[in-house]
């Protein structure tokens, strides 16, 4: 982490005016930056959405960035806002974007060019576990009862997911057919265009089940939407406790999918600094714990360089877990 003195403030006044960034935290007061700029790559309703959205909302809200705007950018599976931050890099330094696995997963099976070392890496924030869930009048109650109904008819079991084919959901959905003694390359999977249009899909019974991330289907939930047959925890997580977990029902698999977020190539490093900044305080909020709690997320932070290690380790896990499941 960068520390700035007096001096430093003076020479960062001009890109203040610009770029909508303030003086790191004074003495006086918590803000750290006037504005940032959310890109999500994907629609309204999904898991980078809410993320953007949940980490905006505790920013502002504890007083460390002033206001936070948001722009939703689907397309090609998150790629079309991967480039369009590297297309527009120097128009975009008041801007970060949300990412998580699937910029590994989809940089190592080529649906876009780029990967997470042609970004600024900003930092880490959050780890995010996996679900399998079903509409609210389904008769499936259980990953049991899932794995008969796929047994008795596997091209009506279709299981759907907010990515494309060998991205996130269905790599997960994979994960745990094969951990249930299944083929995982014959489960039909759907794909939709990020989370909320996968959990219609649910709702209108289009598919028997969605993969999906944890947090998006608490709220659903406990509206009495869906119910969650099956969670990726080790343990069973506090913002659904009724929701078991893979491992309690014989099925040997755990997952995390982590979030982050991501700066244009070029950032300079006065800005990178502050972005992680703000970040690494909102930890220290009531703000954050209600928001991280409220969507069953686990802190996972890891900045800069750290940030880069986990990158590459991530790349390395994925890429071999996907050729053992034939992704690759």
């Amino acid at each position: 982490m960068m520390t700035f003195k007096l001096g430093r403030r003076a020479l960062l006044a001009g890109a203040i005016a610009t770029l909508g960034f303030a003086a790191p935290v004074l003495a006086d007061g918590q803000k750290v930056l006037d504005s940032i700029h959310f890109l999500i790559p994907g629609g309204a309703g999904g898991g980078w959405d809410g993320t953007a959205r949940g980490t905006g909302e505790a920013l502002t809200k504890a007083g460390l960035v002033e206001t936070a705007s948001y722009e939703n950018m689907s397309g090609g599976g998150g790629g079309k806002a991967i480039g369009y931050l590297i297309e527009n890099a120097e128009s975009n330094h008041g801007t970060l974007m949300v990412n998580s696995t699937p910029i590994v997963i989809r940089s190592l099976t080529g649906v876009f060019p780029h990967n997470f070392r042609d970004l600024t890496l900003v930092a880490g924030t959050i780890g995010d576990y996996a679900a399998i869930v079903v509409g609210k009048d389904s008769p499936i109650n259980s990953m049991s009862d899932l794995m008969a109904a796929y047994d008795a008819d596997p091209s009506k079991t279709a299981i759907g997911g907010g990515s494309v084919p060998g991205g996130m959901d269905h790599l997960v959905a994979a994960m745990v057919m094969e951990a249930a003694g299944k083929d995982a390359l014959e489960v039909k999977y759907i794909p939709y265009d990020a989370g909320g249009k996968a959990m219609a899909a649910l709702l209108s019974g289009e598919i028997a089940a969605l993969s999906t991330g944890f947090s998006e289907a608490v709220d659903l939930a406990s509206a009495g939407e869906v119910k969650i047959i099956g969670v990726t925890s080790e343990e069973r997580v506090g913002a659904a406790p009724e929701a078991m977990t893979m491992k309690e029902q014989g099925i040997d698999t755990s997952f995390v999918n982590w979030r982050g977020f991501f700066g244009a190539p070029g950032l300079p490093a006065d800005k990178l600094a502050l972005y992680q900044d703000a970040l690494a305080k909102m930890y220290d909020t009531p703000e954050w714990e209600e928001v991280r709690a409220r969507n069953g997320w686990v802190n996972i932070h890891n900045s800069g360089d750290d940030f880069k290690s986990f990158l590459e380790g991530q790349e390395k896990t994925i890429g071999d877990l996907m050729k053992k499941l034939g992704f690759l």
